[in-house]
């Protein structure tokens, strides 16, 4: 799995969609291959992957809404989401 570093810009792949459900009264993660239900948490984490914000950027903003945010669970969250192929990172170069 892709280490995620704090320069790393993630956003969601082009065939993937976050919307909120409101039969179930969650967001969730649309995919062709598949459907995630998302917990609040993992729906905060997911709407502010928009390419433009840093890894570093999102766990900052995560910290003032959140009294306990753990850096290494939302990266191992954006690692799985990108070995899954439903986020892409862009460098932190740009």
């Amino acid at each position: 799995m892709r280490a995620v570093g704090d320069t790393d810009r993630p956003r969601l792949a082009p065939h993937v969609r976050l919307e909120f459900d409101p039969a179930r009264g969650r967001h969730m993660l649309l995919s062709p291959e598949a459907v995630t239900v998302l917990n609040a948490t993992g729906a905060a984490v997911l709407g502010l992957c928009d390419g433009r914000r840093t890894v570093a950027g999102i766990v900052a903003e995560l910290r003032g809404r959140y009294e306990v945010v753990i850096d290494g669970e939302v990266r191992e969250f954006l690692a799985r989401l990108v070995a899954a192929r439903r986020l892409e990172m862009g460098d932190g170069d740009g």
